[in-house]
């Protein structure tokens, strides 16, 4: 694995979510990145993110240097421009100078949900891995977040009764638009395995096909989550017109009666999470509600990549 940007980068899916579970097990300190340095950029907040990368690198015994990307200049992106304006260094000369400093580098950056066409190009992890002298970790990209989805993927693995599971996606209300990245990257992931997935969301919500395909949708929320094992619940915004709030239907919130619907279904949800607008106290706080394990699993997800990119790099 050279970077991990997306599932495209995982050679042996099941391999790695094994590889996860064991490590979780592990509960001594490893030497294994003794001497390497984790570089975390973030361009955007982050809590569970920014904690449990920095806590699984340093479980390697990594040094791990975090920098908020509002502190150093403003990277130009673009190739062959007259760099004119308030971009003062180009990402060419950045990825290389920061290479010299880490042994894997770790960036954070959402999208601006202003033009569909940029944010689906994701410019900055496609220049930055280009230039990169060293592996790329992907903590969340314009469109994409395989760290969360990989720890959603052992969440299930812990959990699943069966080989193959019904898992539910559904959208739910939010005051604000968000990214549809956590939506792409969970359905990209949870395809490569045997599980049932079925996407449920108002009219005007579709997601990119180029994550959908394969998959059954409808926009009939209740029939979508009868006799589901797994309800993973998300908001993300449209995509016409782009990154928009085109419906904020307090209906498609997740309650306790929904949930009777399902085959007594595990809850899941990739946090922050807003209370009684996403989804209802009485399921947050329920005892089929994983987001705490989710959260959990992040540290377990982000130990098994870095070891991986240490080990095929290394």
């Amino acid at each position: 694995m050279k970077h991990f940007y997306s599932i495209k980068d995982i050679d042996n899916l099941p391999e790695l979510v094994d590889s996860a579970i064991a490590l979780k097990k592990q509960k001594e300190i490893s030497n294994f990145g003794k001497g390497k340095t984790l570089v975390m950029l973030f361009f955007n907040g982050s809590l569970r993110t920014r904690l449990s990368t920095q806590k699984a690198a340093e479980s390697l015994d990594m040094n791990v240097i975090c920098m908020n990307a509002g502190d150093a200049w403003k990277w130009e992106l673009e190739e062959g421009v007259v760099m004119d304006s308030d971009k003062a260094e180009h990402i060419k000369e950045a990825a290389r100078v920061i290479s010299q400093y880490a042994d894997i580098i770790a960036i954070r950056s959402f999208p601006k949900l202003a033009n569909k066409e940029e944010d689906y190009a994701d410019l900055l992890f496609e220049t930055f891995m280009k230039y990169s002298e060293v592996p790329v970790i992907n903590l969340e990209s314009s469109i994409l977040h395989p760290c969360q989805s990989f720890a959603d993927l052992i969440t299930i693995a812990e959990h699943q009764t069966k080989t193959k599971q019904k898992i539910v996606l559904s959208w739910a209300p939010h005051p604000k638009a968000l990214p549809q990245a956590v939506a792409n990257s969970f359905l990209e992931w949870i395809q490569k395995t045997d599980h049932e997935v079925v996407i449920t969301h108002p009219p005007g919500y579709e997601l990119n096909e180029r994550f959908t395909q394969g998959c059954k949708i409808t926009h009939n929320q209740d029939e979508a989550l009868k006799d589901a094992d797994f309800v993973y619940v998300k908001n993300w915004s449209a995509l016409e017109p782009y990154g928009k709030v085109i419906n904020q239907d307090p209906s498609w919130m997740i309650t306790k009666e929904k949930m009777s619907q399902t085959n007594n279904a595990y809850l899941m949800h990739c946090l922050p999470v807003r209370r009684n607008v996403v989804i209802a106290d009485d399921v947050l706080d329920s005892d089929k509600a994983l987001i705490i394990k989710q959260a959990d699993n992040r540290t377990h997800a982000a130990k098994a990549v870095i070891s991986q990119l240490l080990k095929d790099n290394y």
